[in-house]
């Protein structure tokens, strides 16, 4: 069974949370009206997952998890708005150490429950299994057991082996292209920031979020990058030293022009169930450049977007980096790559950048 504690302020989220779940087999409830109450139930109920909310009253959620992650680290779904200042918190809350997020339903919160059921089971059943970094936090936590409190067990990651021999260094103009999801915004922040500024290939990124917060997140990665980092919401010309975030609710797709390569936001292709879609991006990416000037990278998530394009990828003659199981939240998308044989590489989390200079010097 996997144990859910939801802590929300709103008695009609409570209930509709609680319905829901209760529908689903594999899943034990216990309510919190408020971040306190939730640091209780916490203790007396040890949950494998928790959901919630940002804004309560006497403690708000930004609060509450960060004691969660001090205190008593777990899995924790952020239940957000779909408003700016949702999105930035909801960011913030990712910092922090929240593992995924959901927005609540515009308009009729009962009526637009129904529509976002699957994908909200199947977000918090992720979370359940994620895998916490022992590193996350870590400076507090010891403070905290200093202070008297209990630091969780730390144990010991091993790094895998390359998936395949280092290669030459790549030459000419070219694209590395990332797709990520649950987990993602840390380790996207990981693999940019160590890059300079006069990083030579243009970065694009699909990271499965909603639309209104992927131009908050490409503000914040903006913000801690020597790159250049905007969201595609128009035709962007490509160029060095800049990162591409795909636009949430659309995906992101290279064509090129007179002028030469762009990125362009698209409607989300129905033939595709992740939106921005990694399969589509690099899909498009090979209609226009070969494959040898191709980087393809998977980082943590849930399901399997672009497993199947960046095998495809490194089949034509391009290079592909999946993100090791030691250091993703979720080994899905990158775990499908590898399954598939479509890795050049698995690395762990702090190894990619330095390889992508490799690659690209």
């Amino acid at each position: 069974m996997i144990k859910l504690l939801v802590i929300d302020d709103s008695a009609l989220m409570r209930k509709l949370l609680g319905e829901l779940f209760a529908r689903e087999p594999d899943f034990e409830l216990s309510f919190a009206r408020n971040g306190l109450e939730g640091l209780e139930r916490l203790q007396s109920f040890s949950p494998d997952v928790v959901t919630l909310d940002v804004n309560m009253p006497q403690m708000d959620g930004l609060a509450c998890l960060d004691r969660i992650m001090i205190e008593r680290p777990c899995p924790v779904v952020m239940v957000s708005s779909h408003t700016e200042a949702g999105a930035e918190a909801t960011l913030e809350a990712l910092k922090l150490g929240a593992v995924d997020f959901i927005t609540k339903p515009r308009g009729a919160v009962s009526l637009g429950m129904d529509e976002l059921a699957p994908r909200l089971v199947e977000k918090v059943r992720a979370a359940a299994g994620a895998r916490l970094r022992n590193s996350m936090r870590l400076k507090d936590r010891v403070r905290h057991r200093l202070r008297g409190g209990r630091a969780p067990d730390q144990r010991k990651v091993s790094a895998p082996s390359a998936a395949a021999a280092v290669e030459s260094a790549a030459t000419g103009d070219g694209l590395v292209l990332i797709g990520a999801s649950t987990g993602g915004p840390l380790a996207l922040e990981a693999v940019l920031e160590p890059l300079p500024a006069t990083f030579p290939w243009p970065i694009l990124i699909a990271q499965h979020m909603p639309a209104g917060f992927t131009g908050a997140f490409a503000r914040r990665l903006d913000r801690l990058s020597a790159l250049s980092v905007t969201e595609v919401v128009e035709p962007n010309s490509l160029h060095s030293g800049c990162v591409y975030i795909g636009r949430g609710d659309a995906d992101i797709i290279i064509s090129r022009r007179r002028s030469g390569l762009v990125a362009m936001a698209a409607p989300a292709g129905r033939d595709y169930p992740w939106h921005p879609s990694t399969d589509r991006l690099v899909r498009s990416a090979m209609d226009h450049v070969p494959a040898s000037r191709l980087i393809g990278i998977l980082l943590t998530g849930m399901g399997n977007d672009g497993a199947a394009a960046m095998t495809g990828l490194r089949t034509a003659g391009g290079r592909t980096i999946a993100e090791a199981e030691e250091t993703a939240i979720v080994w899905g998308m990158a775990g499908r790559l590898v399954e598939a044989n479509g890795a050049s590489w698995v690395l762990p989390l702090g190894s990619i950048a330095a390889r992508l200079q490799e690659l690209v010097p």
